[in-house]
């Protein structure tokens, strides 16, 4: 009880009632194998946005309370309707443990880099069970500091990710350690289902316009959020798995959809109408999609995240396309041009 009313008294004082597409939130999650960690930032507004008025903060296992040594300021600039990724500074090639590198597919993704230093600033190194906090304020230099209204000038809640003051526990039901994740599965919190927040990336639903700003009864990561893995088995040319030189499959970062985020915020990226009209299932898919009410389509564009087009076609008349994207593992956005030459962008999970 005394938890709950703490954090009743935190949340009364820095609730702020945003609206749609006015505020920053987390548009992807990554926690990764090791020390594979980054948030991606997205900014769903017109105008830029400096980032040095914000910080994360991770409720480490559960906690209802945090200090200024589980909280980092961030840094930079968000373009407008643009994304920032940030990712914990491991970048020693001779580290290990704790210390040990992050991979190199990871890291160029990044456009900052934070906590090198864990008894510093331990911001970033969640393990699926913390939650993680995106504020508006400047934090204090004492690292014992409590984060909360009083401490920190200017403080507001703009989003989170998990429930703070909850540690969900692992497949096996327990919550005393820092080994489980919220699951796909009522109550999100008992281990049951698929653990989704635990060596899992996710990507925040194209429809999502705004963070979580309120206390929430439960969890459920997949009511906002998609799920993929953070590693990917390394595929020839023939679909069959390819194998290193000690046996084992070679295993690739799934990090594609990393600094690019389609959201309905963005008026250049969707036509409103027609995206109402088209049906994509199934998302995610294991290659074979499907465009339903699709009369008006006139060609199709699928392109990665780094800006490749993977494939181009054109259509006439067809109410249903049939897309095979086998082989193509990843996020990818596909890129649909209307007869009357709007576009729709939408985003599909190849498993």
């Amino acid at each position: 009880m005394k938890k709950n009313l703490l954090l009743l008294s935190f949340f009364a004082v820095t609730f702020s009632f945003a609206q749609n597409c006015s505020q920053l939130f987390i548009s992807e999650y990554v926690e990764g194998w090791s020390n594979n960690k980054a948030l991606e930032i997205y900014n769903p507004t017109s105008t830029p946005i400096d980032l040095s008025q914000y910080f994360v903060t991770r409720y480490s296992n559960g906690s209802s309370t945090a200090t200024v040594a589980n909280s980092i300021q961030l840094s930079g600039t968000i373009a407008p309707f643009g994304v920032y990724v940030a990712i914990i500074d491991k970048r020693d090639p001779a580290g290990e443990g704790q210390e040990a590198p992050i991979w190199d597919s990871l890291e160029v993704r990044a456009d900052g880099f934070y906590c090198p230093d864990y008894n510093t600033s331990n911001s970033f190194y969640w393990n699926g069970n913390d939650a993680v906090l995106l504020a508006k304020g400047t934090l204090p230099s004492l690292l014992t500091t409590l984060i909360n209204p009083t401490n920190v000038p200017g403080f507001i809640i703009v989003d989170i990710f998990g429930k703070i003051g909850e540690n969900p526990a692992n497949l096996t039901g327990s919550s005393t350690g820092n080994d489980g994740a919220w699951s796909s599965t009522f109550p999100y919190n008992n281990g049951a289902g698929v653990l989704i927040t635990k060596d899992h990336s996710m990507i925040r639903k194209n429809s999502v316009v705004k963070g979580v700003n309120t206390l929430v009864s439960f969890f459920d990561p997949l009511l906002e959020w998609d799920s993929i893995p953070p590693v990917i088995v390394r595929l020839d040319a023939n679909g069959d798995t390819l194998f290193g030189t000690s046996g084992n499959p070679i295993l690739d970062g799934n990090w594609e959809s990393l600094g690019i985020h389609e959201c309905q915020c963005n008026p250049a990226s969707i036509d409103e109408t027609q995206e109402a009209e088209l049906t994509l299932f199934p998302n995610p898919t294991d290659g074979l999609v499907n465009l339903k009410n699709a009369e008006n389509i006139q060609s199709i564009q699928l392109i990665s995240a780094l800006g490749q087009q993977i494939f181009s076609n054109t259509y006439s008349n067809k109410p249903l396309i049939a897309l095979d994207l086998t082989g193509n593992n990843g996020v990818y956005i596909l890129k649909i041009t209307m007869k009357n030459n709007s576009q729709v962008i939408k985003r599909v999970i190849i498993k």
